[in-house]
């Protein structure tokens, strides 16, 4: 079957044309026309050419969507208005699933049987986020003092930069484009260098569904453009999905002029299987959590820990379920392991496949690249790990896990803890009081008891530690793109004069 990318954007033409910036609603090429390539990591070719925005096309950008803020062209329609073009917008998602579920596969090599259950999911946040628009309200406050009427109120912030990762680019797009708008904001988008077009394409959807123009814009390209954006003085809240030292970079740029940020960070999360855990359903948890989307999730429950009593049995069925996956064109259904998402990315595995025979670790399966065409590396399993072993400690965005045994509950926490990530964990038991036991002493922002890796809408996402700063998803996730007022209202009486400094009413 010859793979084709699923379209450039409509607006282009063709393919020759290339993929252009979206800026205040029109699109154009990068002012010093430069560009780079679009990459399938199955057939190892490129495909595409995006525009690679400089600093002055972010500013345009930037500039744009502030504009587009302050007359209000977007916040100030009533809260419904917004709801039904973003509503607008999910219908054009589902109608285009097939294009955009496609050109994500060409972009970085996910399976169609994860990303089609993604993309519907993209859809469903959109609707989560177009309801909650109406329901974005203040609180009447009783007041301190007599004789005032007092209350808050909940405004959008201003420009939100999201900066998106390649490894779920119109998921984790959705965390943070859908909320943004839905509380007013307007957006610049910098998607990952390595996934840009999916990026484009829901963009254009947002033009057909009502967004205004400025309201949504994008800017492609690769560090250098996302630095640009982070320290853009009009940028007033910045969410970045993607490694820890970037996030740390970001949290720090953004300070230089006090924008908010929200960082969804890296793991190391651990599975654990205590005693009692029923292990063949444990080894399909275990599997979604490690060798799903090739292991190339924030959530891949990469370290897993198994009571000693279940030990060998384990390992010795996650290696064989492992060695049996079937790798193959992530268009095909049959497929149950997709290539890594970039040449860079598989050099980064590999080399932990060294680091493993130089720390003579105990590999039961894998550790090697799959000779055939693509970026493909074997399922990988390590027996007997210690803990300080760089595999155990550091995150490999890769289909490699590090299983380590443990005699009590006590133990079990102290290694599950033994981290300076905090985003997920597994618990595998059928001790009710075991699991809640577990689920208040782990330091962990999402906790699954005997299942892995299910997220939704309705629950807040994001992790402790180094896995970031707030949450995304739920419905808290509108109120952090909002900021507070409060309000005093003087219901007519008689002036009082302050006796402290400056005439200060409360010693502030």
């Amino acid at each position: 079957m010859r793979r084709q990318p699923a379209s450039t954007l409509r607006t282009t033409g063709n393919q020759a044309s290339g993929f252009p910036l979206l800026i205040d609603g029109r699109w154009c090429e990068a002012r010093d026309g430069a560009r780079f390539s679009a990459h399938d990591p199955y057939l190892e070719q490129d495909w595409g050419e995006i525009a690679d925005a400089g600093p002055a096309d972010v500013d345009a950008a930037v500039v744009s969507a502030y504009d587009a803020f302050v007359d209000q062209r977007w916040s100030g329609l009533l809260a419904s208005e917004r709801a039904r073009r973003l509503l607008h917008l999910a219908d054009l998602i589902d109608r285009n699933a097939t294009s955009l579920i496609h050109q994500q596969i060409f972009e970085n090599g996910k399976l169609i049987s994860e990303m089609q259950p993604g993309l519907a999911a993209v859809a469903g946040d959109c609707r989560f986020f177009a309801g909650l628009a109406e329901t974005l309200q203040g609180a009447t406050v009783a007041p301190s003092r007599p004789g005032f009427t007092t209350f808050t109120l909940r405004e959008p912030m201003g420009v939100v930069a999201a900066i998106t990762p390649w490894n779920t680019p119109l998921g984790l797009l959705a965390w943070k484009l859908f909320p943004a708008l839905a509380a007013g904001n307007t957006v610049v988008i910098k998607p990952s260098e390595v996934t840009p077009t999916s990026t484009l394409m829901l963009a254009e959807l947002a033009l057909e569904a009502g967004i205004p123009d400025g309201a949504v814009n994008v800017v492609t390209g690769p560090a250098r453009t996302g630095a640009a954006l982070v320290g853009h003085p009009l940028v007033a809240k910045v969410a970045f999905t993607g490694s820890t030292a970037t996030g740390q970079a970001i949290a720090a740029q953004a300070a230089g002029h006090t924008a908010r940020v929200t960082l969804e960070l890296g793991g190391k999360s651990p599975n654990i299987l205590f005693a009692d855990a029923d292990v063949d359903r444990a080894v399909n948890g275990v599997m979604a959590g490690i060798f799903a989307a090739t292991g190339q999730s924030c959530m891949a429950g990469s370290r897993v820990l198994v009571h000693t009593s279940l030990f060998d049995r384990f390992c010795e069925a996650l290696a064989e379920r492992g060695s049996r996956m079937i790798a193959g064109d992530p268009l095909d259904a049959a497929t149950q392991l997709g290539p890594l998402a970039s040449r860079a990315q598989l050099q980064k595995v590999l080399g932990y496949f060294d680091i493993a025979r130089a720390e003579g670790l105990q590999c039961l399966t894998g550790g090697l690249r799959l000779p055939h065409q693509g970026y493909f590396v074997a399922p990988t399993v390590y027996a007997d790990v210690p803990q300080d072993s760089r595999l155990a400690r550091e995150e490999i965005f890769g289909p490699v896990a590090v299983v380590m045994r443990f005699d009590t509950e006590t133990q079990a926490v102290a290694m599950a803890n033994n981290t300076r990530y905090g985003l997920a964990a597994g618990i595998w038991t059928e001790d009710l009081r075991l699991a809640h036991r577990m689920i208040h002493r782990l330091r962990a922002g999402t906790v699954w008891v005997n299942n892995y890796r299910i997220i939704g809408h309705t629950l807040p996402f994001g992790g402790y530690g180094l896995s970031g700063i707030g949450r995304e998803m739920g419905a808290a996730a509108l109120e952090a793109y909002t900021e507070t007022k409060s309000v005093w209202i003087d219901m007519g009486n008689p002036v009082e004069f302050a006796t402290g400094p400056m005439g200060d009413r409360h010693g502030l």
